[in-house]
């Protein structure tokens, strides 16, 4: 026999313990975007940094504004398993934006960064855009309605 009876007891202690040191006991998390974008951005100093140099601590920026090329943002999302009162729903740990706009040469003008509840204190318009070109006229709509009921009686 390979081991002896007295040994059978460390032979299983060591090798659970080799099991229990693999296992981590760090939460499941889905990432998307900038990892540790708050991290990145503390490197970024105001009125020395270039755009070359945000793209080299960064990387290139997820979207610029519509209506000024020299701002760019930056997105981090961290979603986790929620614990056993949300039955396991993802749950959002840090949502995070970096505004940065640069000046006409290049250079960081100003920075700015928002967390997640940064972003519950923004004031959205109520007002509403209609939009006519899906609106149907009244024969679309009556033939839609009599195809609808010739092909639910089947």
């Amino acid at each position: 026999m390979f081991f002896k009876i007295k040994y059978h007891k460390y032979f299983f202690f060591i090798l659970f313990s080799i099991i229990l040191i693999g296992c981590k006991l760090q939460d499941p998390t889905k990432n998307h975007g900038i990892a540790f974008l708050e991290n990145r951005s503390n490197k970024l100093i105001v009125n020395s940094t270039n755009k070359n140099d945000v793209i080299n601590i960064i990387g290139q920026p997820h979207s610029k504004s519509i209506n000024n090329e020299n701002e760019w943002i930056y997105l981090e999302r961290v979603l986790t398993k929620g614990q056993f009162h949300k039955l396991g729903q993802n749950v959002l740990k840090t949502n995070n934006i970096l505004i940065l706009r640069f000046n006409k040469f290049g250079i960081l003008e100003n920075k700015k960064l928002l967390d997640k509840y940064d972003k519950e204190k923004v004031a959205f318009s109520k007002s509403e855009t209609k939009n006519e070109m899906t609106k149907k006229s009244f024969l679309n709509s009556f033939l839609s309605s009599v195809k609808q009921k010739m092909y639910g009686n089947k």
